[in-house]
């Protein structure tokens, strides 16, 4: 995964998944960056045979990576419908005490959706917002199905949300309303899911196929041009991930994050706009 991502030009990844500290040594030998979170979930899963665990974990991983230069540590409940208000109230807690980021999969199929109004009485985002964990930290990953409250909700928050256009397709779960989103001022980065719900992790790609459902999701061609695309992969990244003062763009005092594309063959050629090409080409 990480030479893949390095090979479409990918310096910095965000991940949510089991055994975060194997994927920290490959960020470390690989010389990328990652905001890493191990996953918590109200049920038993690899690495995790209950919530102490996930706990003790956690806190493991802080303690070995922290103060590495490229691995950030996150909070990764895995979504609203497989973690329960207890579980929620301790991710606030030590979020809020260790000041981390929130990693989690929100609204991202109608069934789940409709599962929280028939558990809970209300939408996920709703049941977020009663918790205290809609704010600056919260990284929402797909944000597919969102109602214009739900959007001016995660506005006046200042959250992010990450867009996934090849896997939201893959597994059928719609179409996310980035236009929308982006209209309300909210914070749109870009990803590509794990291997196991897209198959590549090429961010480029990504850019693409973020640009044209947007258009075709608006019914407006002049949505999400080359340079919005280009800007969720690179500084709207940063900024959701909570590195904007040190990378997403070239500039005095960031560090150097750049990969060089070669638009000189005949593929590319003419160039007239260099970001176009890069998107669309």
């Amino acid at each position: 995964a990480v030479a893949e991502m390095l090979a479409s030009g990918t310096t910095t990844f965000a991940d949510m998944y089991y055994y975060e500290s194997d994927v920290a040594a490959s960020v470390d030998r690989a010389g990328l960056r990652g905001v890493l979170g191990e996953t918590w979930l109200d049920f038993p899963a690899p690495g995790h045979k209950d919530l102490e665990e996930s706990k003790k974990v956690t806190r493991a991983f802080l303690e070995k990576w922290k103060g590495h230069p490229r691995v950030t540590a996150a909070i990764a409940p895995h979504a609203p419908y497989t973690v329960s208000d207890k579980t929620f109230e301790r991710i606030r807690v030590l979020a809020e005490q260790l000041d981390l980021p929130i990693h989690m999969h929100i609204h991202e199929t109608a069934h789940e959706i409709d599962e929280s109004i028939a558990r809970h009485g209300v939408r996920p985002l709703a049941r977020l917002t009663g918790l205290g964990l809609v704010g600056p930290s919260l990284i929402g990953v797909h944000a597919v199905h969102l109602n214009p409250d739900e959007i001016e909700l995660l506005a006046r928050h200042d959250c992010s949300i990450v867009h996934c256009p090849s896997s939201n397709l893959k597994l059928a779960s719609g179409i996310a309303p980035v236009a929308a989103l982006k209209r309300a001022g909210v914070r749109v980065a870009l990803g590509t899911d794990g291997a196991a719900s897209n198959n590549r992790l090429d961010l480029l790609e990504e850019m693409r196929l973020a640009a044209l459902l947007g258009k075709c999701a608006s019914g407006d061609a002049a949505a999400l041009p080359a340079h919005d695309s280009l800007r969720m992969a690179t500084l709207d990244g940063a900024a959701a991930l909570g590195l904007a003062r040190q990378i997403g763009s070239i500039e005095r005092g960031k560090l150097a994050d750049m990969i060089a594309v070669d638009l000189g063959g005949w593929i590319t050629s003419p160039c007239y706009d260099p970001a176009s090409h890069l998107v669309y080409v």
